[in-house]
């Protein structure tokens, strides 16, 4: 007796997405009794998420940090209020450089204009010089100076058509403004690009925060026209709304800022980390410690800083021997004499200031152990043990210290400061001994 083996049914499932997490069933294929496709989900739910994925990095969310989609929403608010502001304050400068003006010529406002252009281009490098390698270690700060920078050029080109006579100068410094902030802003927004970035998707998250601005600035555009066409020729009302929106964007640059954990250690997130390591010996997160660091500028926060001691303000990192008075080069001799050629780097104080000096072949951990360590030094309060106490700490904690670092999701590799552009070298060599 002949059996007929019964046939499986075999059917063939379609999928779409970026990511495993974000794959999502859109057709399924049956061969029994005949061949049909039973699609899945609409047409409308697929075009709204290709448009979707237009504005998100692949692989949104697990692809980026928690903190990506907070600073995204304030920043965005931050950007629409900017342009909306441009549109106020160009209006300004387009008047008082005469456009609509019988009286006016082509030659002089094209003057005016390159003059302006000129001057932001000059800035932008003489910044980029003085400031260039330290954006990195204060991104936070950075960012905010480099937003009030484009607030204050803004008002400039606003007031410039208030006086007449110093139209030129006013126009210029507005534009030398405008100029830190595209060095500093550019900056920053790329250190922050590489933060986010969880997958080495770091040009598919700046691709996406381009699609982003894009949209920002046709809406933001379009507002201004409508408000520069309402409030014109009434100066109160293009004052109040440039005031309010300045503010708005000040607010929304701060809490966009806040938003951010980042990983990295620069001096400011090293003196807190270790300061409650000391106290406690737990290590705070990323997340934690962003709640504690100031990122306004020392300046503008030191009112509130008062009553807290922070101990990197108290470490110099990189000194230049030679700027050193006699008395304080034979105590750096002495130290050097006293270590052996392995060391890479000697710490002395200097008017209650922890000076570190980095030995000419120094790598990157050997900056980051020396940094630490100069941090424990001005923590110690007895500044007659202080050198002893802060050796006999490394020695104990520090190892155990950087493990606990890493466990708790911080970047251990390097320390974000700026460029030691100083250095020394030693060498220890045995004296001869004269035999009689």
């Amino acid at each position: 007796m002949d059996r007929k083996n019964p046939q499986s049914e075999v059917f063939l499932e379609e999928w779409n997405g970026s990511s495993l997490s974000e794959l999502r069933k859109t057709a399924t294929i049956t061969v029994s009794p005949s061949l049909s496709i039973q699609r899945s989900g609409s047409r409308f739910k697929i075009v709204g998420r290709r448009f979707f994925d237009a504005f998100v990095p692949e692989g949104f969310p697990s692809s980026v940090t928690p903190d990506y989609v907070p600073f995204q929403i304030w920043d965005s608010l931050q950007g629409l209020s900017t342009y909306i502001r441009t549109m106020l304050s160009t209006q300004a400068l387009l008047s008082a450089i005469g456009v609509g003006e019988q009286s006016a010529t082509v030659i002089g406002a094209t003057f005016q204009w390159f003059l302006r252009d000129l001057t932001g281009m000059i800035g932008g490098i003489l910044f980029t010089f003085y400031q260039g390698s330290n954006l990195d270690s204060n991104a936070k700060m950075w960012r905010l100076v480099a937003d009030f920078m484009n607030d204050l050029g803004m008002l400039m080109d606003l007031v410039s058509p208030l006086f007449p006579s110093a139209f030129m100068l006013i126009v210029c410094l507005g534009s030398l403004s405008r100029s830190f902030t595209g060095v500093a802003s550019g900056a920053t927004r790329a250190a922050l690009t590489q933060h986010f970035a969880l997958q080495n998707n770091a040009a598919d998250i700046s691709a996406k925060e381009g699609s982003q601005e894009t949209v920002a600035t046709m809406v933001g555009m379009a507002i201004g026209m409508l408000l520069a066409r309402i409030t014109m020729g009434c100066p109160l009302a293009i004052w109040l709304s440039f005031l309010s929106l300045t503010l708005f964007h000040m607010y929304a640059n701060y809490k966009a800022v806040c938003c951010l954990s980042l990983t990295s250690l620069n001096p400011q997130r090293c003196s807190i980390a270790l300061q409650h390591f000391i106290q406690t010996g737990q290590v705070l997160s990323p997340q934690q410690v962003s709640k504690m660091e100031h990122v306004l500028p020392t300046w503008v926060s030191s009112w509130s800083l008062r009553s807290i001691k922070l101990i990197h303000t108290r470490v110099r990192l990189g000194e230049r021997i030679s700027s050193l008075h006699h008395s304080e080069m034979k105590e750096l001799l002495q130290l050097a004499g006293a270590n052996s050629n392995k060391v890479k780097y000697l710490l002395m104080e200097r008017k209650s200031i922890i000076c570190v000096i980095v030995r000419k072949d120094a790598t990157a951990n050997d900056i980051f152990q020396s940094f630490f360590h100069a941090l424990v030094t001005a923590y110690v309060p007895d500044q007659a043990s202080r050198h002893l106490e802060s050796l006999s700490w490394m020695d104990k904690h520090y190892e155990d210290f950087i493990q606990k670092l890493k466990l708790s999701g911080w970047k251990t590799d390097r320390l974000l400061s700026p460029s030691v552009c100083w250095r020394a070298n030693w060498v220890c060599s045995p004296r001869d001994e004269k035999i009689d």
